[in-house]
Formats: structure tokens, C-alpha cells, sequence
């Protein structure tokens, strides 16, 4: 599935690079796959941008959230791509992560810090703020390399490219969870919240099996990220069926029920918030 192609036509070709000086890592790092692209990526932004305003913290947590700098904040959302293409070494089994598409040049949705122009669309691999893909080492490896990226805290959200092995194996699922935090720095704070419900019934039954077999694998590997579940009996009622969170044609009906657009992320915010807000505070705490 490569639904970018529908989005970018002329924008996606002339994405420019950050404007030359040193880069500097974001205190937040938001990591996701192609719904941040296609709807929940200024949502994701929005929020980690403004947690003094939308988690309301106490005088306690107010001090905490000292220890998140300036909380610059870093979003991106690279296509099709799950926890196994960053941490595998291979060109193979990186290539969701570092493969250029041949046709548009550009594979990821970027925001916040590391994208200061108007088009969100950017190829990982190519400016100084997405240099992920060095050989014998996986893109999370690259990343965090001599503290190349070094957030204070760390935030994963995905499911869809996996959920069907995660749904079926939870094997596959403590082997890819293991494999990320032996990659992720010991000492970096990380929360996992999973992708957002689906448009379909027949998805959502699939990932919710894979969200519980990936909660489960971060048990017992022991992980110190805090789990939050995208997929809830809230969240999921917002988005089954509901044609107004999902791209459609011109007949109405839903054309992409895989990626829930912006309307949909705003809602899952409003839903997510406290769970999100707690996951926070337990990481700096």
C-alpha cells in the first residue's frame, strides 16, 4: 500500500532542505508511520508542543516538565514502516525507512523542529535532520549514534504495517519490542501509543489482538516505556464507520479507511488526552 502518491503531486518535488548550521536534536521525538502523514501529524505535534496547556500539570509535574528543556518538538511519519525497519540493519529490511521512492522522491511526512517549511514532505536520508540510513547500522541505530538525536523523551506510535504478524505471533511481537529497547539509549524516556482505530470492523478486531500481544511483549521484556492503547472501546466507536474521519470520493464513499484524517486525530486527542498526559509524567517523573 503506498497511498502518499495521492497526496503530493508538484509540493512533494520541491521539498527543501533545513538551512545549513549545525543541527540540533528536538527534546521530543514523535515517531510514527503514514497516519501521521495523512491526518494525525499536526495533532501529534500540537499536543506535545502545548503539555503545559493540555495536560494542566500541578505544581509537581510544572517541575518535572523542566527536565523536557525547551520541549522543541519533532514529528515524523515515515510510510509503511514499523518497529522491525528501525531496528533492522539490512537494506532489505530498512528499506521502508531509507529506500527513495522512484517516483516522488519522498517517503515521510516531516513537522515541528526539523522541518521549518511549508511542505511537511521529505525523503529520510537526504537534509542533515533525517540522517538515519547509514550502512551496517539499523535507523534507530543512526539516529541516536553519538547522540546525533538525543531527546529528552521518546515517542513511538504504530501498528498497522505489523499489526497482522503482531495479531497472529506474539513471539514476533517480544522480538521486535526487544530488539527496540536494545537500540533506544537506557537512560531515554519512551512511550508507545498505538496507531489510531480504523474505518473497518474486520481491521480494528485484527490490530486490537495485536495491541494486546504488543502490550504484552513490553511486559515481559521488561521495557521502561510506558504503553498507551490507540485502540480503546472510545476510540474505536469515534472512527468504525464514521465516513467523516476518513478520506473519501467524490460519491461519498470512503476511499482510504486505513489512515483517519484530521478531523479524526483532533477527536482521538480529545479521547487519548489523560492517558497520554499520564504516560508523560510517568517518564520524567
Amino acid at each position: 500500500m503506498y497511498l502518499l502518491a495521492s497526496l503530493f503531486v508538484s509540493s512533494a518535488l520541491s521539498t527543501t532542505a533545513m538551512s545549513a548550521g549545525k543541527f540540533k536534536s528536538p527534546d521530543i521525538l514523535v515517531l510514527g508511520d503514514s497516519q501521521f502523514t495523512f491526518g494525525s501529524g499536526p495533532s501529534f505535534l500540537d499536543f506535545f508542543q502545548n503539555i503545559k496547556s493540555k495536560c494542566n500539570p500541578n505544581q509537581g509535574q510544572s517541575r518535572d516538565l523542566e527536565k523536557l528543556g525547551n520541549m522543541s518538538v519533532a514529528v515524523i511519519g515515515v510510510r509503511s514502516s514499523s518497529l522491525p525497519s528501525w531496528t533492522a540493519r539490512s537494506k532489505k529490511g530498512k528499506g521502508a525507512v531509507c529506500d527513495v521512492d522512484q517516483k516522488w522522491k519522498v517517503n515521510a511526512g516531516s513537522y515541528g523542529t526539523v522541518n521549518k517549511t511549508k511542505n511537511i514532505y521529505i525523503q529520510i536520508g537526504k537534509g542533515p535532520q533525517y540522517q538515519f540510513c547509514k550502512k551496517k547500522l539499523s535507523p534507530f541505530e543512526a539516529m541516536f549514534k553519538d547522540k546525533y538525536y538525543d531527546p529528552k523523551l521518546l515517542v513511538m506510535s504504530f501498528l498497522g504495517n505489523s499489526s497482522s504478524g503482531w495479531a497472529k505471533n506474539p513471539t514476533m511481537a517480544l522480538n521486535d519490542v526487544q530488539k527496540t529497547m536494545a537500540q533506544i539509549p537506557d537512560d531515554m524516556p519512551c512511550i508507545f501509543i498505538t496507531s489510531a482505530p480504523s474505518y473497518k470492523k474486520k481491521t480494528n478486531d485484527m490490530r486490537v489482538r495485536a495491541q494486546e500481544n504488543l502490550k504484552q511483549a513490553f511486559q515481559k521484556s521488561g521495557s521502561r516505556c510506558t504503553f498507551v492503547e490507540g485502540l480503546t472501546p472510545q476510540t474505536i466507536a469515534a472512527n468504525l464507520g464514521v465516513k467523516n474521519h476518513f478520506r473519501r470520493k467524490k460519491s461519498g464513499a470512503v476511499k482510504d479507511p486505513y489512515h483517519p484524517n484530521k478531523r479524526a486525530a483532533k477527536k482521538f486527542f480529545e479521547i487519548e488526552k489523560n492517558a497520554i498526559c499520564k504516560a508523560i509524567f510517568a517518564q520524567i517523573k
